[in-house]
Formats: structure tokens, C-alpha cells, sequence
């Protein structure tokens, strides 16, 4: 496979595995309960956390020890700004969280169905920019390793967008 075919490959993984979870609760719908659906939830958490420090948090330290700086400052430094933006956009973006229905962000008229897209949007803007800065930073390199971490970062996410899917799906069947 050439570069460019591992990166769109990689992004359209994310996506599949988005949907395959989704679809999948319409073959078991009528066997699956709260309980699995917390399984999923906590598997989905792990991949996550599992991705970021591995794929994002470990590579950049890495980077900046290479170029001579303190390697958790830069690291830290984002990881803090990243949860700011996030937190800034959650409190501002009206959405609906599907759990406990609660709603959040200013006041809206927006529908129900069109606060559960918000939420799922806030949701997957830093995973969309986790692995466009993964796959950005390997054709910036040139170098197939960094490619080849890119697509381990895209399947983690993958793999914690499937339970997911999954979850969101459950509570609108």
C-alpha cells in the first residue's frame, strides 16, 4: 500500500467501524441491555485513553525531547488547551446527552435529535484532529513508520468508535 492509500484507509476505517456499531444494534436490539451497553461504553474509554497516550501523548514527548526542549512541556501545554477549547465548545454549543437526558450549552430551540448531532460532533472533533495531525505530521516526514503510527492511531479510535456507535444507538431504538 502507498502512503496515501494507508491514510484513507485509515480514515474511512473510523468511519465504518462507527457504523458497524451502530447497525449491529439493529440485529440484537432485542437482546441487548443497560449492562452490555456499559461493557461497550468502558471498553470504548479504554481504546481511547489507550490511544491517546500511546499514539499522541508518548510520540509527542518524543519530539520534543529530539529537538532539544523539555519533552512534557509542549506535550502538556497542548493537552491543556486541547480540554480548554473542549470545554469552552461544550459549554457554549447547545447538545443532549442521551444519558440521564441532560441537556447543556446555552439555551436553545434546536430539536432534540439535532442537540444528540451536536453532542456526537463535539464528540468527534478531537478525534478527527488527532489522527488529520497524525497522518499531517507523516506525509510531512515522508517516513512509512510514521504512517504506519497514524493507522494504529486511526484503528484505536476505530475500535473504540464501534461500542460507541453502538452506544448511541441503543437509547433511540
Amino acid at each position: 500500500m502507498t502512503n496515501l492509500q494507508i491514510a484513507i484507509f485509515g480514515v474511512a476505517l473510523i468511519f465504518v467501524m462507527t457504523v458497524a456499531g451502530s447497525v449491529m444494534v439493529y440485529f440484537f436490539k432485542n437482546t441487548i441491555n443497560e449492562k452490555f451497553n456499559k461493557i461497550f461504553l468502558g471498553f470504548a474509554a479504554g481504546v481511547m485513553i489507550a490511544a491517546s497516550v500511546w499514539s499522541l501523548l508518548i510520540p509527542a514527548i518524543d519530539m520534543s525531547n529530539n529537538q532539544g526542549l523539555a519533552g512534557w512541556i509542549p506535550a502538556a501545554v497542548g493537552f491543556a488547551a486541547g480540554g480548554l477549547v473542549l470545554l469552552g465548545i461544550d459549554k457554549l454549543v447547545p447538545h443532549f446527552h442521551v444519558e440521564g437526558h441532560v441537556e447543556e450549552g446555552l439555551p436553545s430551540k434546536l430539536s432534540m435529535s439535532s442537540k444528540l448531532f451536536l453532542a456526537m460532533t463535539i464528540h468527534n472533533i478531537p478525534e478527527g484532529l488527532a489522527v488529520g495531525f497524525a497522518f499531517g505530521a507523516a506525509f510531512l516526514s515522508g517516513e512509512r513508520a510514521m504512517f504506519l503510527a497514524a493507522l494504529g492511531l486511526a484503528i484505536g479510535i476505530g475500535l473504540q468508535n464501534f461500542p460507541e456507535g453502538a452506544a448511541v444507538v441503543l437509547p433511540l431504538k
